[in-house]
């Protein structure tokens, strides 16, 4: 239960985020934004699993 309500709230900062950028009419930061994301996430998954040595080797 704890999991899921994090998980919810930060998707509810993002998308908040993504709805800023939209409404001030920034939505070429979008796609940079979401690079941004996906880099962290990368990192996180390389940290906490058994595929840090296939992810390496990307870089």
């Amino acid at each position: 239960m704890k999991t899921t309500k994090k998980v919810s709230s930060r998707m509810g900062v993002v998308n908040e985020l993504f709805g800023f950028l939209w409404a001030r009419k920034l939505w070429w930061l979008i796609p940079m934004v979401m690079v941004l994301v996906v880099f962290g996430l990368l990192l996180v998954f390389a940290q906490a699993s058994g595929i840090a040595p296939f992810i390496y080797t990307l870089f």
